[in-house]
């Protein structure tokens, strides 16, 4: 087992999981097939990445990430309310509905709907777990570096 430390040129892979407080689990793959990154790529966001910094295959962690490390807090400016005619008429506009709607760039921007009440709709634009504190739990399979290929023995095939 390598003892390789996680950092920059590394490419990790992992199982891990992200956890409310409560223990409500709002992703994991400790069930399914393990996940491959290399460090820095985006893949996580900086703050979850940082928690991995000189971990080493075998090694396992659970840390607790307060909502500004994770996924902000909720800004309340970023609650907007509509008129139900600012949709289409055929669109059934229910709680928890996620919309697609452009920012002032024409970028993709995702809103829930919050409520919808006579002809007045609030969306939501802040990220679903902002506000949230994040139990990021991770087991560590290997390390390797980044540019590692692996190369296959035709010899003895």
């Amino acid at each position: 087992m390598s003892t390789m430390p996680i950092g920059p040129n590394s490419r990790v892979t992992l199982h891990f999981a992200l956890n409310f407080q409560d223990g409500g689990v709002i992703d994991s793959n400790f069930d399914g097939e393990a996940a491959v990154l290399v460090f820095g790529d985006g893949s996580l966001p900086y703050e979850f990445e940082q928690k991995l910094v000189g971990m080493t295959a075998g090694e396992n962690g659970t840390f607790t990430l307060p909502p500004e490390q994770a996924f902000g807090q909720a800004n309340p400016n970023n609650v907007q309310l509509f008129s139900r005619s600012d949709f289409a008429a055929e669109l059934e506009l229910v709680e928890g509905l996620v919309i697609s709607f452009a920012d002032a760039r024409q970028s993709e921007l995702p809103g829930v709907v919050k409520s919808v009440q006579d002809d007045q709709v609030t969306v939501d634009f802040n990220h679903p777990l902002a506000g949230a504190t994040i139990l990021f739990k991770v087991s560590i399979l290997a390390v390797d570096t980044a540019d590692a290929v692996n190369i296959v023995d035709t010899e003895h095939e």
